[in-house]
């Protein structure tokens, strides 16, 4: 003890001569993960509690004892005497633990071995890659090194190898730690030289279910949705749109939910993809009806400058409820027989009489020109919901099936 007293009277003797006595000192490090307090995607760092321990030998330390049992002491010791200056590097914020007192344990032996450890909590940077968010898995590192002394005067090692890095029962609201490992190596800086550097790797899966239940389930609900606007008569145009307006406006908010909570990164994530594939499902399910009363609205104004709407039809009415004329509302008459138009020629174009009916294997098919395909489509705008009844539907089903598979 007397050794040890004189710590307190010759500080700074036991503080500057540690290294003189050998070329590199040997200090073990072991580490106790105690918790993972939080992960966070915007700032892209994690903060993480641990016990970190400090092994070494001192000799000016050694002392006497009859029965071999070491000394315990507190942080005033530690400010008397060397330790190991080991920092964090990539670290935002870190501070040791002062609840009720310093959470400071200084440990000596009679043969000089040094037990330091401290309780710390540390606020690291987390380079993470979210292009499969949140189908995703992070490889996050905290790394300890010498800030003063390189690898000729200090040798970092870890104590016990691959069990120096032992871990508590932890749980993540958001993440599956599926492994821990340590390991080593050496940083160089160009003005001081190489360092021994040693890493904490841990990777973290993300749980998907609350994704699921928060992005994934409602965007799907909003597309399912919009599909409903197919079975709705096409002359309904304020349930149609409303019904369009709504889930364009619900995808909207989703979007903008997810983004708020995400790092603005310059590349795709596969939430965008999927989130944005949907939307423009959404959308389309919007221009679809467009398409359609605007068919239905060209096909009867046709109708009616042909003369198949009686003169005592009251046009005003029939579009005072959704802007289209509406055929119930519409007597329609057949079209009488035209004459035929006498020609020029007549040994070349034989007249028809009603009286001369054509003789079979006479009539003539040929390929529809565009106008008429347009003309085709128009005239008959209700086959746009039946044919999006199961185009839209399927290739939802598609896109699906690719998204998932490529990032499950």
């Amino acid at each position: 003890m007397k050794t040890l007293l004189r710590c307190w009277e010759n500080r700074d003797d036991f503080k500057q001569a540690a290294m003189m006595n050998s070329a590199a000192i040997p200090v073990g490090i072991d580490v106790q993960v105690e918790s993972i307090d939080g992960i966070s995607e915007v700032n892209m760092d994690f903060t993480i509690t641990l016990y970190l321990r400090h092994y070494w030998k001192d000799e000016r330390l050694s002392f006497p004892s009859r029965n071999n049992q070491s000394r315990t002491f507190d942080s005033r010791l530690v400010k008397k005497i060397w330790v190991p200056d080991v920092f964090f590097v990539h670290s935002k914020r870190s501070f040791i633990h002062d609840t009720t007192m310093e959470n400071i344990m200084l440990r000596v032996y009679p043969d000089g071995n040094i037990l330091y450890s401290v309780r710390v909590t540390v606020t690291a940077l987390c380079s993470m890659d979210f292009s499969s968010f949140p189908l995703d898995t992070q490889n996050c590192s905290l790394e300890l090194e010498s800030y003063a002394y390189n690898e000729n005067d200090l040798m970092l090692y870890w104590k016990n190898g691959n069990d120096s890095l032992r871990t508590d029962e932890i749980v993540l609201s958001q993440f599956f730690i599926e492994h821990f490992h340590a390991s080593n190596g050496l940083a160089f800086y160009s003005s001081t030289g190489w360092y021994n550097r040693l890493f904490i790797h841990f990777i973290l899966r993300r749980h998907i279910f609350f994704f699921m239940l928060q992005t994934y389930f409602p965007t799907m609900l909003m597309v399912v949705l919009s599909w409903v606007s197919f079975w709705i008569d096409r002359r309904a145009v304020p349930a149609r749109v409303s019904l369009g307006i709504t889930t364009v406006l619900t995808m909207s908010t989703i979007i903008t939910g997810v983004s708020s909570s995400m790092p603005q990164v310059s590349y795709v994530k596969a939430v965008d993809i999927y989130l944005w594939t949907s939307f423009l499902f959404v959308f389309l399910s919007v221009i679809e009806y467009a398409a359609v009363n605007y068919c239905t609205t060209l096909e009867e104004m046709r109708k009616m400058k042909r003369g198949k709407i009686p003169s005592t039809f009251n046009a005003s009415q029939a579009m005072a409820f959704d802007g289209c004329f509406h055929d119930n509302d519409i007597e329609l008459t057949p079209f009488s027989r035209m004459a035929p138009t006498p020609t020029s020629d007549p040994l070349t174009t034989p007249t028809l009489t009603p009286d001369i009916q054509p003789m079979e294997g006479t009539r003539l098919h040929r390929q529809r020109s565009v106008r008429e395909n347009v003309d085709l489509f128009v005239s008959n705008s209700y086959m746009i919901d039946s044919y999006s009844r199961l185009a839209f539907p399927l290739s939802y089903l598609l896109f699906n099936t690719v998204y998932w598979s490529m990032y499950s």
